[in-house]
């Protein structure tokens, strides 16, 4: 092992060393207000710094909360809320996930370097150090790019079940049901995990004595749901004012199918100039066929 494999290998110990004591010696602060407001009936976003790190189990969950707890808020800014939320996935797991993708990617760089070595091939240091942080620092950012991906598809899941709540509940209304019932009974009807999420936020607002309509409007902001919140908002002129709300309802709900028949037109019309690409490439290989024995000839002068 050389000097320079001894300094870097030192350094990264003094270096883990320092955030492992800067993360034990720094006190956490809590915020009195926010504990107080988590306590209420309608939640809300929690910042970075105020995640309440519940008791885990598992390397991963322990590794995530030791995160949430001991890095630096800084390194941690931009946590995707509500991303977790609505997935449902731990912040602990999230967070686990990200520190084992940068642990791997440190390791296996060196991990290669070592392979090369012991068939013969040598590289300089600098390759396996530059590999290991820039390798490290993508896959510290693969989990966030997963996570948006998987919650940009339950997003539209979600807004498609929304659709035909929306429809449930004008049913509801024009039969004669009240505010709460309509909206309790419709989304009893589907089976799907959006109608659950509903129906778990109705029942939860009806134990805690809030209005049915301030429930789904907390949860269309904590999970970044505008049709929910429109839902909401029809809602309660039915249920503060008593306004007959069957055709809004259902105009609502044909807006929201045609953004949505809208949205896969503009997908289906991108697919379809993403397949020219490739017959292009192919009209271009041919023609290249084609005329390639001529331009030889010509340029040989045979």
């Amino acid at each position: 092992m050389t000097g320079l494999q001894l300094a870097v290998i030192a350094g990264a110990l003094v270096a883990s060393g320092l955030v492992l004591a800067g993360g034990i010696l720094l006190p956490r602060r809590v915020d009195l207000g926010d504990a107080l407001a988590r306590l209420g009936p309608v939640r809300r976003v929690a910042p970075v710094d105020q995640v309440v790190v519940p008791h885990v189990r598992g390397t991963k969950e322990w590794l995530g909360a030791w995160a949430l707890q001991r890095l630096p808020v800084s390194l941690l800014a931009g946590v995707p809320s509500r991303e977790l939320a609505l997935l449902r996935i731990p912040a602990t797991r999230f967070y686990g996930d990200k520190l084992l993708n940068a642990f791997l990617g440190l390791v296996l760089p060196p991990m290669i370097v070592w392979l090369f070595a012991v068939m013969g091939l040598h590289l300089p240091m600098v390759i396996p150090t530059a590999g290991s942080v820039g390798l490290a620092v993508v896959m510290w950012w693969i989990p966030d790019y997963d996570l948006h991906r998987e919650a940009k598809q339950a997003r539209a899941e979600f807004g498609r079940a929304v659709g035909a709540y929306i429809d449930l509940v004008a049913l509801e209304r024009a039969s004669g049901a009240g505010t709460r019932q309509a909206m309790e009974a419709a989304a009893q009807v589907g089976q799907s995990w959006v109608f659950r999420r509903i129906s778990e936020e109705l029942a939860r607002s009806r134990w805690s004595g809030v209005p049915p309509w301030t429930a789904l409007h907390s949860l269309a902001e904590e999970l970044g749901l505008p049709e929910l919140d429109d839902l909401a908002d029809i809602m309660r002129l039915s249920g503060e004012e008593g306004a007959q709300v069957y055709a809004n309802l259902r105009a609502r709900s044909a807006a929201m199918r045609t953004a949505m028949l809208e949205t896969e037109r503009a997908k289906a019309n991108d697919l379809g100039e993403r397949m020219y690409i490739p017959a292009s490439l192919l009209g271009v290989v041919f023609v290249a066929i084609l005329v390639a024995p001529a331009l030889l000839r010509i340029l040989t002068g045979s």
